[in-house]
């Protein structure tokens, strides 16, 4: 037997890394951590596959085939994967800005409460972010307020729906429809969910999404462009492989001509000799390239996405109840035309010391616990140059308020009812 062979097989019984098995749980020693990998030895051997017999060790033919399946899985006709969910951003906004013809200064609405890197990616490519506060029933910006923002520089809204759950989707695309502006998302921790029976996907010119391993299905870092839209995909392609011009990609990348077939042509306009189409550089890039090997991974991971969704709406139906049930708190529910893939339990507190004394007590019962990210984001350093945190009442309160919990797919009924005790005992 080959040494990695025994690797395989030592790794295959039971992957000692994946620190959400709760098959031996012990009440108050085993961590309940809100989020995690969810694999199995699948992934584990799907990864030691395509880094052992795979023809690229970057992107290559088992990334491809990720992405066409993924896209095929959430009702897109295009996507690309990126090194993470926030590059899948950077290049998404970039695209966007170039096929649809974006100038320096346009503007995009966005919420104030959340992950920086929906807001990064606009200034990054030269537009103004506008903020619209939240409402406090669903964490996520108050729709009735967007209107008010709305002016002749609006190009679209930029929806990142609260750890999964939407805001009201048919007042923002009435919006859309009405001022001729584009719906964008950041579906980086709503996969899944949908509107009305639709995937949000379905409504958004583009969408990024994460594969970090706290999101609903992980890559170990990763994340994808998806868009019907070719030309948007393409660019994004273009930006996150240096800005070149050349789009073969899976197994047309072997192909001594490529896909065009011109391959060794004229392409440069100033220049009249014969160049190779992949050294060609069309638009202003980077190298976000993904592994080849994580393709592998994800391609396991998407025989678990269902699963996935089903149990992580369960955990924060279960969760929930309990909170609201024990403790002088208040959980965020979906509107009523809302199927939310749920990232985490999200917890409103009366006041801050409240939320404070049960992060503590949560935190000392190995319970995990997680701040709603940033705040209001122009309370940090970084972004503070972008507006005045002050004019946002709601915001401001969502770091003395707001904090979540697991909603986690791993969860079982013992940990439930460790859940349940801890909360009793608050």
């Amino acid at each position: 037997m080959s040494d990695i062979q025994k690797i395989i097989d030592e790794l295959t019984v039971k992957p000692q890394f994946i620190h959400n098995d709760f098959t031996d749980f012990k009440p108050g020693k085993t961590p309940v951590f809100y989020s995690g990998p969810y694999w199995d030895e699948t992934e584990v051997k799907m990864a030691l596959k395509g880094f052992l017999t795979g023809k690229w060790l970057s992107s290559g033919e088992n990334v491809h085939r990720f992405e066409r399946k993924f896209v095929k899985k959430f009702n897109t006709k295009h996507g690309v994967m990126v090194n993470s969910g926030s590059s899948a951003n950077l290049v998404m906004i970039g695209a966007i800005k170039k096929i649809l013809g974006w100038e320096d200064g346009d503007e995009v609405i966005v919420s104030p409460v959340g992950f920086p890197t929906t807001i990064a990616p606009l200034v990054q490519h030269g537009l103004k972010p506008v903020f619209v506060d939240i409402e406090f029933d669903t964490l996520n910006f108050d729709v009735n307020l967007i209107e008010k923002k709305i002016t002749d520089r609006t190009r679209g809204i930029f929806v990142s729906p609260v750890l999964g759950n939407p805001p009201d989707m048919d007042i923002i695309l009435d919006l859309c429809d009405l001022y001729d502006i584009e719906m964008i998302l950041d579906g980086c921790d709503s996969l899944g969910t949908k509107w009305n029976d639709k995937l949000l996907v379905e409504y958004s010119l583009a969408w990024s999404n994460s594969f970090f391993p706290s999101h609903h299905i992980t890559t170990g870092e990763g994340g994808m462009v998806s868009s019907d839209n070719h030309e948007i995909v393409s660019t994004a392609r273009s930006m996150a492989w240096w800005g070149r011009d050349c789009y073969c990609v899976g197994p047309a990348n072997l192909l001594p001509n490529g896909t065009c077939g011109n391959r060794f042509d004229t392409w440069l306009p100033n220049y009249q000799g014969v160049m190779d189409h992949k050294y060609i550089f069309t638009n202003l890039g980077y190298n976000l390239k993904p592994l080849d090997f994580q393709g592998s991974i994800g391609l396991a991971q998407m025989e678990k996405v269902d699963e996935i969704h089903v149990k992580r709406r369960h955990s924060k139906k279960v969760i929930g109840k309990m909170l609201e049930e024990i403790l002088d708190v208040k959980v965020p529910t979906e509107l009523p035309k809302a199927e939310t893939s749920w990232f985490g339990t999200p917890i409103i507190c009366k006041d801050k010391q409240y939320k404070d004394k049960l992060v503590s007590h949560l935190e000392e019962h190995k319970i995990q616990t997680r701040n709603y990210f940033a705040g209001n984001i122009l309370l940090h350093p970084g972004y503070s140059n972008l507006g005045d945190w002050g004019d946002y009442e709601h915001s401001n309160e969502v770091l003395n308020k707001v904090f979540f919990i697991g909603a986690a797919p791993h969860y079982t009924e013992e940990v439930f009812e460790y859940i349940e005790k801890v909360l009793k005992d608050f």
